[in-house]
Parts: C-alpha cells; structure tokens; sequence
C-alpha cells in the first residue's frame, strides 16, 4: 500500500491518506484528481482500469484502492 499512499500524497501532500475512508465522499479526491490518479495507477501498477471502476467505493479509502488494483490483477505485493 507504500506505493498508493505516494501516489496519492503526489496528488494532495496534506492528507492523511492511509487513515481517511471518505476520500470521495468527503471530498478530499476531485473528478481531476481521479483522472490523474488512475492514469498514474494504471503506469504504477500494469492494469487497465475501466470506466466501470469508476465508483466512489472503489477510491474511498487506500484499502479500498488496493482491493481493486488486486481484482485487476496487480500482485498484494505491488498493491
């Protein structure tokens, strides 16, 4: 999850990423800051992710982000 925190932390540096479960719902994460986190999840980890992830449950939480990088495919260890 190392590497999803600094992904994030390249998005917004002032959050407590690995602690914060609303990052949609409590707007912390933007529809910009989607599009650019995906785009660098999709370099960082090898996957494709589909405009059918695009749900505020998928991109809540770290966890949650690495729950679905796991069901495309990306290894724990990576995730």
């Amino acid at each position: 999850m190392k590497k999803i925190v600094d992904i994030l932390s390249n998005v917004h540096a002032d959050v407590d990423w690995e602690s914060e479960t609303g990052l949609i719902d409590n707007g912390l994460l933007d529809s910009f800051d989607v599009i650019a986190l995906i785009n660098d999840l999709n370099e960082a980890f090898g996957v494709e992710i589909d405009l059918e992830y695009l749900l505020p449950e998928n991109f809540n939480s770290v966890q949650a982000i690495a729950r679905l990088l796991q069901s495309l495919g990306a290894s724990q260890g990576d995730a």
